[in-house]
């Protein structure tokens, strides 16, 4: 297929190309000129790269359909961190969204894909499933609902099939480093105490691969309309994930459990009921241990490089 992706210089965004180029797809991807590359390196002579943003979608226009694609997965997104999920910039994110799927139907594609989030839910003390009532408690929240209601909308009185899935929390190589996994590896590698909540939490990790094999289900399945999970089934408490993460890094390292308060709004339950990815065909691969062990590796290899 020709597939057209934004986000892709981004964490899941990498994977996600690095899937479709692997089984044979022709990937276009929107890169700002002053974005970093980097995760893209390996691929980067690979790919129809359309540069560009969001925000002047113009020029995305005729290079789009100049490039015309079958679909258009969309995975960028401003202000993911945690300190601007209360940002208004999270508004501008909807209009960069609807405004792509109605470019997306102009250019040809029939298929539309959107990278939501579990922060559409709001808090839950259990399994998520794709039914239960939204109740975000941040404006990142708030503006992927919007976004993933407004562009699925838009999608199907244009002709187009559209999914919205919902990504809970992943990790592996290449991920940004303020992040809980990377964080603590790099804290735990140079020596630094590691300030931690009590995290009793119990929190499912799904590593990026089973992540982006779950977009690319979504892109070529025509069976894969409207919202699904993305995530681990499996969320044993954190505290045990992050001890197995100091195993791995430094086994004499002392972790400071609960010298951190939780949020007000801190999710204490982080699994997804994934029931409707699994009747797609999805299977996640990657055990929790040799994806710890697989992340640990890369960030040595990465720091002595």
């Amino acid at each position: 297929m020709r597939v057209f992706a934004t986000g892709a210089s981004g964490f899941l965004g990498s994977y996600l190309v690095a899937d479709l180029v692997a089984r044979g797809h022709e990937v276009a991807v929107l890169l700002r000129p002053a974005s970093s590359y980097w995760r893209l390196a390996q691929l980067h002579d690979r790919l129809h790269v359309i540069p560009g943003s969001l925000e002047h979608p113009d020029g995305l226009r005729g290079a789009l359909g100049a490039f015309a694609p079958e679909a258009v997965v969309h995975m960028a997104w401003r202000g993911v961190a945690g300190s601007d999920r209360n940002s208004p910039v999270q508004a501008v994110n909807v209009a960069d969204t609807v405004g792509l799927a109605e470019i997306a139907a102009e250019a040809g594609a029939r298929i539309f894909v959107g990278a939501g989030s579990q922060a559409e839910y709001g808090p839950y003390d259990r399994a998520i499933r794709e039914d239960d009532v939204p109740r975000p408690t941040t404006l990142y929240g708030m503006a992927k609902l919007a976004a993933g209601s407004m562009a699925m909308r838009l999608c199907e009185e244009r002709g187009l099939r559209a999914a919205w899935l919902r990504i809970f929390s992943t990790y592996g190589p290449k991920d940004a480093d303020h992040w809980l996994i990377p964080s603590t590896i790099r804290n735990l590698r140079s020596g630094h105490h590691m300030a931690l909540t009590a995290c009793e939490q119990r929190w499912g990790f799904l590593h990026a691969r089973d992540a982006a094999s779950a977009f690319r289900l979504a892109i070529t399945h025509e069976a894969a309309s409207g919202i699904f999970n993305v995530g681990s089934a499996d969320a044993p408490p954190l505290r045990e994930t992050v001890t197995r993460l100091r195993d791995l890094v430094d086994p004499g390292a002392a972790l400071g459990f609960g010298e951190l308060a939780y949020r007000p709004d801190q999710v204490m339950v982080l699994a997804a009921d994934v029931s409707r990815m699994l009747a797609l065909g999805w299977k996640p691969e990657v055990p929790l241990d040799e994806g710890l062990r697989e992340t640990v590796e890369w960030h040595d290899a990465t720091k002595s490089s």
